[in-house]
């Protein structure tokens, strides 16, 4: 884990090398002046010596302006290096989620991913922090001050490292206790975020059903979930400081006492009691500052191993070594192809699927919920990878090809339509940065957008909410579409992608389809017949099978599913799921 999260320091460690050299610079100027101040109380103040008490006064002024300096460079170095660490990490797991199949990212939840980039990276940013600056100042100025005790006497020094020994045997069984604490509670924070966002972009649906109680309870009920597991964590971890503050003053007073005897004994001096008493609290500030680095550490850790397993997840699907850079046509040939979405799948989502598709041909694709009609259809664009057989575009295995190449040529329109905060534009050119207004325009005209779109204030500059919230189911499949048409794709891909428009305007764009992209292979995934039943042929799927491949009439004839369907479509009396289809 820390390998593979200090790989992304890039060009911080320069800084992050600079910072623990300020630090202990900072350190070694302060252990002088206990010394110098031991120095004027017993050479100075006592024989009434006061050039010795201002030429020792000088230095220590001196001392203190440079271990300031030294202070705040290493600040400043260490803020640049933690925030630019952070900013480092973000980056790498962003890129890296962008390169994840969708198995990959089936492994992850989107709150999870959430939680990752932003509250684990602030965890490691402080604590690596506090690393550069305090764990690298505490454990410096603990083992200066040791070494300055022992000199000035190393009995009383002695009581110093028992308690030191001590304390270190305490923070570790305290922080082995907290760990699976901090562990669970990143958990508990990808619940609230999955919480936080569901509420957010179903808003609509939530006060349409009046379940804003139920909302405000499931939240309530996670953040108390992440309260409770927190309290358990900081009861422990708090019980070090009291801990830490008894050994120490209980060192104080046994040092005051053990020191005075020895004074009236003449076997030390007052300046070095009060030199050593100085040491004394250096340690006490030092251990202070180890307990907060080894509580934010132990924090991080979690973070840190979450943080790990998203870079260091490599993608399912990557480019092949020597990859085809140019797809010939839309044609697309299914052979003998079985596809699971998990791996070593006993069941297959998809089973011995064999079929030849003309470029240029429009397919269209029925069957009931669940019957892998997404799935058929993701395999070409290789979303997914086939388990058994081959996919192939243009006459070669879609493994073989760069994949920004294959995608490039193949345009499809999910199910869930996403439109991006931006103006209309701004999302048309999605589907090609470079496309002009005009080229926009005209593919709007075709998925029928332009129409709704010219009645808007702005009409082509009209912002879009996140999500597009501001325009209707309707409006955004239709832009869906037009964003799909300006990639001039080889293959078109409508999965089910008209199902929130009136049937005039599906009728609409599957004409203009015919009219003004007739090279382009379409596949249109509906539960309305009337959707498809002008393509070239339709593909009948049934629990991941095949159950016909022909065009409409002859499915009639000779196909039982389809046949019932379109009789129950017809007669207005249901769709594709409707009961007693199979009667």
């Amino acid at each position: 884990m820390v390998g593979t999260l200090l790989s992304h320091l890039g060009k911080y460690k320069k800084d992050s090398i600079l910072t623990p050299v300020w630090m202990i610079g900072e350190v070694l100027l302060e252990m002088f002046i206990p010394l110098l101040m031991g120095s004027i109380i017993d050479d100075g103040v006592e024989k009434g010596d006061m050039r010795h008490i201002l030429i020792v006064g000088g230095v220590m002024v001196l001392a203190a302006g440079l271990g300031l300096l030294f202070g705040v460079l290493g600040a400043v170095y260490g803020s640049k290096a933690s925030t630019g660490f952070a900013k480092n990490l973000r980056k790498a797991m962003y890129d890296n989620i962008q390169t994840f199949s969708f198995s990959n990212i089936d492994k992850f939840s989107t709150s999870g991913l959430v939680t990752r980039l932003t509250t684990d990276v602030t965890n490691i940013q402080n604590a690596y922090q506090m690393i550069l600056r305090m764990c690298m100042r505490a454990p410096a100025s603990l083992i200066m001050a040791m070494i300055m005790a022992f000199y000035v006497n190393a009995r009383i020094a002695s009581i110093y490292l028992v308690a030191v020994v001590l304390l270190g045997i305490i923070l570790f069984f305290l922080i082995r206790v907290t760990m699976k604490y901090f562990s669970q509670v990143f958990k508990r924070y990808d619940k609230l975020n999955e919480s936080v966002q569901e509420n957010v972009s179903a808003i609509r649906v939530v006060k349409a059903y009046a379940r804003e109680d139920y909302e405000e309870q499931k939240f309530s009920k996670a953040s108390e979930a992440i309260y409770k597991m927190f309290v358990k964590a900081e009861s422990l971890v708090i019980l070090n400081m009291p801990i830490m503050q008894f050994t120490v003053y209980t060192c104080i007073l046994v040092i005051s006492w053990l020191g005075a005897n020895m004074i009236v004994a003449g076997d030390l001096e007052t300046g070095e009691l009060s030199t050593l008493l100085a040491y004394c609290m250096n340690i006490l500030m030092s251990l202070m500052m180890l307990s907060m680095v080894f509580v934010m550490v132990t924090l991080s850790i979690a973070s840190g191993e979450r943080i790990a397993e998203v870079l260091n997840e490599k993608a399912d699907i990557t480019n092949p070594e020597n990859p085809v850079m140019e797809v010939p046509d839309g044609s697309v040939a299914f052979e003998h192809v079985n596809f699971g979405y998990y791996q070593n799948a006993e069941d297959f989502v998809l089973k011995d699927i064999d079929l030849k598709i003309r470029s240029g041909e429009s397919i269209g694709v029925i069957g009931g919920t669940g019957s892998a009609k997404s799935s058929l259809v993701n395999l070409i664009s290789r979303l997914y990878d086939v388990a058994n057989g081959s996919v192939k575009v243009g006459g070669i295995d879609v493994r073989e090809y760069d994949l920004e190449v294959l995608r490039t040529e193949v345009a499809v329109v999910l199910q869930n339509n996403v439109l991006f905060s931006g103006t209309i534009l701004e999302n048309l050119r999605w589907g090609n940065p470079d496309a002009t207004e005009e080229e926009c325009k005209r593919a709007c005209e075709l998925a029928c957008a332009d129409e709704f779109i010219q009645k808007m204030p702005a009409g082509y500059e009209t912002h879009i909410e996140q999500g597009g919230t501001n325009v209707s189911g309707g409006q955004k499949q239709r832009l869906c579409i037009a964003r799909a048409l300006l990639k001039k794709p080889k293959i078109l891909i409508l999965d089910d992608s008209t199902s929130a428009v009136d049937t005039a305007t599906d009728a609409k764009i599957r004409k203009a389809f015919l009219a003004e992209i007739p090279d382009t292979t379409k596949f249109i995934i509906a539960q309305r017949i009337s959707s498809i039943q002008n393509c070239d042929r339709i593909i009948v799927m049934e629990d991941g099978v095949v159950n016909g491949f022909a065009a409409h009439e002859d499915l009639l004839k000779t196909n039982e599913i389809y046949r019932d369907v379109y009789e129950s479509q017809m007669s207005g009396s249901g769709d594709f799921d409707a009961p007693g289809k199979e009667d």
